[in-house]
């Protein structure tokens, strides 16, 4: 079965297609919380441990369309509307939603990785990936993520490490 792997130190998720025996594995550069690790409700930290994609969100949408709610606004992200939105936290290309499978710890109450909405997302160009930058979220180049969008189903199981 196919799974990610994210290392939250080194800023790379990686993508294992055990499918056949193969063991394909793709790495990508990431950008996780500037804020670090943790499954505090309101930390704005990326959470750890067990997960899985629970919802796919934005299939065939065109590349740099803006999410707000995992719902697309209708706009296509542009430098000047970065400009003209600065506090914006871009949410673009696509959503892989995540869910905690590990109860007390990243699902339920005050630590669910679900209703923090922690995603998957893609970024506009200028965003530094492969260092901590975002507020939760795990941020990738949209290129990569349609990638690995097309790779996964939900369900896929993810893993976040602090190795």
């Amino acid at each position: 079965m196919a799974h990610i792997e994210i290392s939250i130190p080194r800023q790379c998720l990686t993508f294992f297609d055990d499918e056949g025996g193969g063991g394909k594995a793709r790495r990508y550069d990431i950008s996780t919380s500037k804020n670090g690790a943790g499954e505090q409700m309101g930390s704005n930290c990326t959470p750890r441990g067990r997960h899985i994609i629970r919802a796919k969100i934005g299939a065939g949408l065109p590349v740099n369309t803006v999410f707000v709610r995992r719902r697309p606004t209708g706009e296509i992200y542009v430098p000047a509307l970065g400009e003209r939105f600065p506090e914006r936290d871009w949410i673009l290309t696509r959503i892989l939603w995540l869910s905690g499978c590990e109860p007390g710890f990243n699902r339920l109450g005050v630590v669910d990785t679900m209703r923090r909405f922690i995603y998957i997302h893609g970024s506009p160009d200028g965003v530094d990936i492969g260092s901590p930058g975002s507020i939760g979220c795990i941020r990738m180049r949209n290129e990569d993520l349609l990638e690995l969008f097309d790779l996964t189903a939900p369900g896929t199981p993810v893993l976040l490490l602090e190795r």
